[in-house]
């Protein structure tokens, strides 16, 4: 016989599940002390979001959710971020939240929460374990649907009486994702439609990539000569450096490649959405009727035709995908030279970083770090006009390198760098983040020097909220308003927590920084110091305050 709590952490072993992600609770004391006897390592965070991000950042760098734990009530209400990025950016997660127990419901009891209500809309599936000989069943579900068609957040409830129930139950084995592929004849409409083609364009994005259908989508691009895009924030799916790449369709997309989309007559949009930020608020294509023929492939066939209407529907994986363009007849790339063109551009628009105000200019950094850093490093951040620098300037080289949220979330970059350098310890893990991004999840520094996690942190500090004085500028030029921040010493934030901290107040000072920081062999933060008026790369703070609209 087992108690409940044993009988998760027993479940979640046989999941295969190397660490779980917590803010502890005494809504399951029994978890935690199972945990006591386990291989399972437990990281402990400061705050139920970094939790969830962490755990959420293992679902994109691996393809399995990961595990975040957090008691009820405030708990699980800090961990609602990473369930939303999860959701928005199809990851797969498990958080699993105490409750209250069973004899208390519907006494507004204390931190009483009815989560099918609370998550109802956010979360794949939300239920709650209601007794101990339901665990193996429930846990097993739940790692099925969150990887399952379009991946996404699963909630369970573990009522604190059922952790301390007994039954004598065995764990189910791994879940293992189903892969959906395209039939034959929906691969003889595609050679049809590549065989009257023009303009073709490849979008590549969504999840359920692996290495494998990444390198498989790189011989689908060679063999064909087929420009290939990436969503806002799946810029490791294809090599910048191969010579079909196009660029990236996200935030301050390139006008030339914004050009090429509309002008395809063939659009294969492969594993994502096309949501708001890639189709430039859905402006890029007609709705319901694309301008282009557009053939959408999914794993999840409720996405197919949920917006715009196909004119080839595939309900399928990337991989299965990529694998069946492999029995394709050859055809001529009458569209070789545009793809050339398409390539030029995308170097004409990132190869040279344009000058900015300031004695620390962020087109030097990036630079530097192109020519520093392995081609595997992993990159993270969260949200900001900083991370403009990042997407344009550094070149994705390989799969698994970029973890950043498609939502927009910020404070997501250092709960990701943690969760990706305990997966990936022998390799670089940077985390890009500004001021005022990194002082919302901050505080998991401390979680990265207790678990050894020697990410290097870039805190881009310009002193504001700098996208929102952006908009701010644009829409009520020269009113100043909510989005000044006064900032700490950062590096002495990070000597507090016991990692090396620099700061860098020169552009030519931030190599010999950046390496000192990389030998010291502990978590670090390297305080970047920019002026204001290096708001983004093409435009200061003043050039945008003059051009807003006059009030």
């Amino acid at each position: 016989m087992k108690t409940g709590g044993q009988l998760i952490v027993a479940a979640l072993e046989a999941q295969g599940v190397e660490r779980v992600f917590c803010v502890p609770g005494e809504s399951y004391l029994a978890v935690l002390d199972a945990l006591h006897d386990s291989a399972i390592r437990t990281v402990v965070c400061r705050h139920e979001s970094g939790a969830a991000m962490m755990a959420e950042a293992v679902g994109k760098l691996t393809g399995r959710p990961g595990v975040c734990m957090v008691t009820r009530g405030p708990g699980a209400t800090n961990a609602s971020a990473g369930i939303h990025i999860a959701q928005q950016d199809s990851s797969p997660l498990v958080v699993l939240v105490g409750q209250i127990e069973r004899g208390m419901r519907g006494r507004d009891a204390f931190q009483e929460v009815d989560y099918r209500q609370m998550f109802g809309g956010m979360a794949k599936w939300v239920a709650e374990i209601d007794s101990a000989e339901r665990v193996p069943e429930m846990i097993s579900r739940a790692f099925h649907t969150a990887m399952s068609g379009r991946p996404g957040p699963v909630v369970l409830a573990l009522p604190e009486d059922v952790l301390v129930e007994t039954a004598d139950v065995a764990p189910a084995a791994a879940a293992v994702a189903v892969d959906s592929a395209p039939t034959p004849a929906q691969m003889a409409e595609l050679a049809a439609l590549l065989g009257k083609t023009e303009r073709p364009l490849v979008l590549a994005g969504g999840s359920r990539w692996t290495a494998g259908a990444a390198d498989a989508l790189r011989r689908f691009a060679e063999r064909f000569e087929l420009p290939v895009a990436v969503s806002f924030r799946r810029q490791m799916l294809f090599d910048h450096a191969h010579r079909c790449y196009a660029g990236d369709v996200g935030l301050g997309i390139n006008p030339k490649l914004a050009a090429r989309v509309r002008e395809a007559d063939l659009l294969l949009l492969l594993g994502g959405r096309f949501s708001e930020v890639p189709s430039q608020s859905y402006d890029l294509l007609g709705i319901p009727e694309p301008t282009a023929a557009l053939v959408h492939v999914h794993p999840a066939s409720e996405e197919l035709g949920r917006v715009y209407r196909p004119t080839l529907a595939v309900n399928a994986t990337p991989g299965a995908f990529l694998e069946a363009t492999e029995s394709l007849p050859d055809i001529a790339p009458r569209w070789a030279g545009r793809t050339a063109g398409a390539n030029a551009d995308y170097r004409a628009w990132s190869d040279v970083p344009p000058v900015t105000p300031g004695a620390v200019r962020m087109g030097e950094v990036m630079l530097w770090l192109r020519d520093t850093l392995p081609a595997d490093a992993v990159m993270t951040n969260g949200a900001g006009n900083y991370a403009t620098w990042l997407h344009r300037f550094w070149r994705f080289r390989r799969f698994g390198t970029q973890v950043a949220p498609a939502s927009g979330s910020m404070g997501y970059g250092l709960p990701a760098a943690i969760s990706a350098k305990l997966a990936h310890p022998e390799r670089d893990v940077i985390c890009f983040a500004g001021d005022g991004c990194f002082q919302m999840t901050g505080l998991e520094f401390g979680t990265a020097v207790q678990e050894g996690a020697a990410v290097i942190v870039l805190v881009i500090d310009n002193g504001m909220y700098g996208t929102i004085r952006m908009h701010q500028e644009r829409e009520y030029p020269g009113r100043v308003s909510g989005t000044a921040l006064r900032n700490p010493d950062f590096a002495a934030f990070a000597r507090a927590y016991g990692g090396h901290g620099e700061t860098v107040e020169r552009s030519e000072d931030f190599g010999p920084a950046f390496q000192r920081a990389r030998a010291s062999g502990l978590p670090a933060i390297v305080h970047v110091k920019i002026d204001p008026e290096a708001l983004t790369p093409n435009r200061t703070l003043s050039e945008i305050r003059a051009a807003g609209k006059p009030r």
